[in-house]
């Protein structure tokens, strides 16, 4: 387990380090609470903090505080505070501010080790329960509820000077595959598709149900429909093993945010744009500045719900 260590002693992080070490755990250490939060910010792998209470740029329980916000609910971290005192009400404290231990300084060895395998423990579970939370289990894509979290986040601080865009695709005929070829060899498909997704995506890629797949990217919409292409061009070459399917095609509907959008208009923007690629004879990318110069957007706005199953 890495492990970030934050206190101004040079012979307590010394003496920690080893006897952290010796239980076979990795041992970042810092002497300034801010370098340890940027740390953690940093390195996905950290599991475990330890903190002493007090630091020469910020208390231990600011650290705490910090930390637990960087974590959110998507990241293991458990939060040791160690302090010299026996304060009570210090240990409330720690633990009202994230922490999820609180331990004597310095602390006895054999009682630092057995929490430090406690945490071990405890923090390995919570990735797989976030594991299986936020992934879709066919296509180890994310799936719709950890899609739409990470897309409004990145709404919501976008700007004109840092775009985003979405692209909205499905399958074509997906449901001539099941019912063709077996449910099997959906599956295969849908698993295909997700990877050639992941291998021409650089932003987040999720499944939002069905045979239905957006990515976001932080890019304008040129450069989103050209990604969207070259997906299109990489999901036509496909092979598949099972159920006998030749090829399959996808329609793609890209949107950029505009000032004041939320996650939710800017994927019915690009629903609109993905079913008029439907329209018009799938097997295509439509981008939202395309439809509208050609005047069709209030038109299609009326007819797209009621299009979407049977344009499948």
């Amino acid at each position: 387990m890495r492990i970030v260590l934050v206190d101004p002693s040079r012979a307590v992080q010394r003496a920690m380090r080893d006897l952290i070490a010796q239980g076979g755990h990795e041992v970042l250490s810092f002497y300034e609470g801010q370098k340890a939060l940027e740390c953690i910010k940093a390195d996905a792998e950290v599991r475990a903090l330890i903190t002493s209470v007090q630091l020469p740029d910020m208390s231990g329980l600011e650290v705490c505080s910090a930390a637990r916000r960087l974590a959110g609910s998507r990241r293991p971290l458990f939060i040791i505070v160690m302090s010299s005192t026996g304060d009570f009400g210090l240990v409330v404290k720690a633990l009202d501010n994230g922490a999820d231990d609180f331990i004597p300084k310095p602390p006895m060895v054999e009682e630092l080790r057995a929490r430090l395998r406690a945490a071990d423990r405890l923090t390995s579970m919570q990735c797989e329960l976030i594991k299986y939370a936020t992934t879709d289990s066919l296509t180890g894509l994310l799936n719709r509820r950890a899609f739409l979290e990470d897309a409004s986040e990145a709404c919501a601080i976008a700007n004109a000077n840092n775009p985003i865009s979405t692209i909205l695709f499905d399958i074509d005929h997906f449901k001539s595959i099941n019912d063709g070829h077996g449910h099997e060899a959906g599956d295969v498909v849908l698993a295909t598709v997700g990877t050639a997704a992941k291998i021409v995506a650089n932003g987040t890629v999720g499944r939002l149900g069905g045979e239905e797949f957006c990515i976001l990217e932080r890019c304008d919409l040129t450069d989103a429909v050209e990604l969207a292409e070259a997906l299109r061009t990489s999901v036509k070459n496909l092979t598949f093993s099972k159920g006998d399917v030749r090829s399959i095609t996808c329609s793609f509907g890209v949107a950029e945010w505009e000032a004041g959008d939320t996650i939710d208009r800017l994927l019915r923007r690009a629903d609109i744009a993905m079913y008029e690629a439907k329209s018009a004879g799938r097997d295509r990318v439509v981008a939202t500045d395309q439809f509208a110069a050609a005047g069709g957007r209030d038109m299609w706005r009326g007819t797209a719900i009621a299009a979407k199953r049977a344009s499948r």
